[in-house]
């Protein structure tokens, strides 16, 4: 699989190219060192998947991944935030911006390789404990600063549960053992929401579980 890498700070791209050049499966096509830079490899290489940083200079990881994500031409490009996290207030915004996910800069270097694969395979890249203490920000802020909720109408009362088991960061396999499913039928399942909901993928399916109400933060 192709994969970018996009980080202002050379220590941390060379550390990413180290871990993907040993990789097998994987080629490093192209790296940037600011959100502009990220945008121009999206649209040059058309990585499976892109590491975006998020504080960037010229453009941050946010607003690049926002344009990379909403071009047509550019669908096939999945990106997958990094972060510190816990000094990173904008993991949630990267996520509402269309990213397929974050990973830690911190984690061991076989969660980065596997979390690439995860994503390149078309799942999300969402730890369930860091997704619900990410999404919980939503609830501590003032309701006039939070997003209008997403109308979920057009779903089914079962794929209504299929959401909600999506926003606690369970993987088909997951949801079908919660719903006596196969993962076959599960994943049709979560095919459907995403379909309905016009969603990239899960990740964009958790923020609609907590911004919608149909789940709450410490479920």
């Amino acid at each position: 699989m192709r994969v970018g890498v996009a980080d202002d700070q050379p220590l941390i791209r060379t550390g990413l190219r180290a871990m993907i050049d040993h990789a097998p499966d994987m080629d490093l096509v192209a790296e940037a060192a600011d959100g502009e830079q990220a945008i121009d490899l999206a649209r040059r290489h058309r990585p499976d998947v892109l590491l975006m940083d998020i504080r960037m200079p010229l453009l941050d990881g946010i607003e690049a991944t926002r344009r990379i994500t909403t071009d047509s031409d550019l669908g096939g490009v999945r990106i997958v935030i990094l972060t510190t996290f816990d000094n990173d207030e904008y993991v949630y915004a990267a996520i509402r911006a269309g990213a397929s996910g974050f990973m830690l800069k911190d984690a061991p270097p076989e969660d980065v390789l596997e979390g690439i694969r995860v994503v390149a395979a078309g799942d999300a890249l969402l730890a369930p404990s860091v997704t619900r203490r990410l999404i919980a920000e939503l609830a501590l802020r003032p309701i006039a600063d939070r997003p209008p909720p997403p109308q979920l109408g057009v779903l089914t009362e079962r794929e209504r549960e299929v959401l909600a088991l999506v926003g606690r960061g369970l993987s088909n396999a997951e949801i079908g053992a919660d719903l006596f499913l196969s993962p076959a039928t599960a994943k049709t399942h979560v095919s459907h929401v995403l379909t309905k909901r016009g969603a990239r993928d899960s990740a964009q399916l958790v923020v609609t579980a907590y911004e919608s109400g149909l789940i709450r933060p410490g479920e």
